[in-house]
């Protein structure tokens, strides 16, 4: 379960930091190379997943949702100095319910 946390949060670091600088570079104003090291970025998200151990992509990405909730709360908060207010504790602690019961294991798959 380690593995899988690590590789969730290592995902979700890439996305939205890919994602981030993309925005840098188009709604910002900062140069080409930095939305372009958003893109590859970006692409080795995508890469990272297949390293999950859970078999079903589907389930890997509804899952790795709730954690993009929860890492893109906390990027705002670190990163642009947002302060997530209760609503957002509240919605990330929900998401990582949802995290905990997608994951949970089950017989048949």
């Amino acid at each position: 379960m380690l593995k899988a946390a690590l590789l969730f949060i290592l995902a979700g670091i890439a996305e939205i930091g890919g994602g981030y600088l993309i925005w840098q570079w188009l709604r910002e104003g900062k140069t080409w190379y930095v939305g372009l090291c958003g893109g590859v970025i970006l692409a080795v998200y995508g890469i990272i997943a297949t390293f999950q151990v859970f078999s079903s992509f589907g389930r890997v990405y509804a899952a790795y949702g709730g954690v993009f909730i929860v890492l893109s709360i906390a990027w705002g908060w670190w990163i642009d100095k947002k302060t997530p207010d209760l609503y957002d504790f509240i919605g990330g602690l929900i998401c990582l319910v949802g995290i905990a019961v997608i994951l949970l294991p089950r017989s048949g798959g």
